[in-house]
């Protein structure tokens, strides 16, 4: 299928979730699903800071230069991009974010392509990872739903799972 003219370069960058507080959000992406903090950005007049996360290929390095690091993060197809407003994380009164996933309905989830989706599950219970879904749970079998620490859904799949599990077309 050919793209309409004028959308050639076009590329989905980036994913942006607010987080109520950055250090277990980091460590959830980082230690849990495996993603590289490619670069922090604190903007103090405003007081948030933007965190952008990627998976990295064997051989990708983050540019130190900052110009050169801005066109990495910003060329790359999949940034995952998390945003904090400071004072989130210690408002008692703050109630968190919606997940979307409830009244009313909005943003699902993301998903992360795994090769063994089992194997992905039985290291995040292992972890103490919330689930939504396991593989086994439901009609759409081979797939899970895990939970990230501002509660949104994150969907586990496999590519081979999919194909085994799509309707016909």
């Amino acid at each position: 299928m050919t793209r309409p003219a004028g959308t050639e370069s076009f590329a989905l960058n980036q994913t942006m979730l607010r987080i109520r507080d950055p250090k277990p959000s980091l460590a959830f992406y980082q230690d849990v699903l495996g993603m590289t903090l490619l670069q922090q950005l604190d903007f103090e007049e405003m007081r948030f800071s933007l965190y952008f996360l990627a998976y990295l290929t064997d051989g990708e390095s983050i540019p130190e230069d900052p110009a050169e690091r801005a066109h990495f993060i910003f060329d790359r197809e999949t940034t995952l991009e998390l945003t904090h407003n400071w004072g989130t994380e210690s408002d008692p009164d703050f109630k968190g974010y919606h997940d979307g996933n409830a009244d009313p309905r909005g943003f699902g989830h993301i998903g992360i392509s795994v090769a063994d989706v089992t194997g992905a599950c039985e290291r995040f219970e292992s972890l103490g990872v919330p689930f939504k879904k396991r593989p086994q749970d439901g009609k759409m079998k081979d797939i899970a739903f895990i939970t990230d620490p501002d509660g949104y859904w994150i969907e586990i799949l496999s590519a081979a799972g999919m194909t085994d599990s799509l309707p016909p077309r």
